[in-house]
């Protein structure tokens, strides 16, 4: 898989994920470059053994894990046992049981929401924000699904109101793929400007 990660890290985002998912296009299989310490390296994982996650955060030195199966509260309290920061992934359509977190809340440092789809994650559609007017907890979170250039105006719009409260950093992908793994470093740059302004 072929993949620009060093020239995403020139943005300086605070976050880079790396998705090690044999499923995926993205499945990332090579070195991780040399990045500038202060982004923190995100593993993104699927239903994956204990052990194995353990074992990519030793070899890849990962920061934070991105969780994004069915992984059980008892697992994400085992993951937060090695000190990274622990960011569980649940999926949005049209509405939510936010009382699912509840078991989360005290093992996971950040929730993601993301659009449910076909795939877990990479779908490349929003879901309806409003739904985060229900949000029940005060763990941050990150607000992902879909989110590309298109979005900047819904996303000012967002972050004055209520539901981002908690909304504590966005996370984009599929919408600034040239193709799977390989960014957009212009658009990605011109998001990141007009979101900051």
């Amino acid at each position: 898989m072929k993949h620009n990660s060093a020239e995403v890290a020139a943005l300086q985002p605070d976050y880079l994920g790396f998705i090690f998912y044999e499923k995926s296009p993205r499945n990332f299989d090579v070195n991780i470059p040399e990045i500038d310490t202060s982004i923190k390296k995100v593993g993104v994982l699927v239903d994956e053994k204990i052990e194995v996650i353990v074992n990519l955060i030793e070899k890849y030195q990962l920061d934070a894990i991105q969780l994004h199966g069915h992984e059980s509260p008892e697992a994400c309290k085992l993951l937060k046992a090695t000190g990274r920061e622990i960011i569980k992934v649940f999926s949005i359509k049209d509405e939510f049981d936010f009382s699912v977190l509840k078991p989360y809340e005290d093992v996971v440092d950040y929730f993601l929401f993301d659009t449910k789809g076909k795939h877990p994650g990479g779908n490349g559609y929003t879901f309806d924000w409003n739904v985060l007017n229900n949000y029940s907890s005060t763990k941050p979170y990150f607000l992902s699904g879909g989110i590309g250039l298109d979005e900047i105006e819904n996303l000012k719009a967002f972050k004055e109101s209520s539901a981002s409260k908690f909304c504590y950093a966005i996370d984009v992908n599929s919408k600034f793929e040239i193709e799977p793994g390989l960014k957009n470093i212009e658009e990605l740059e011109k998001f990141k400007n007009e979101l900051q302004h």
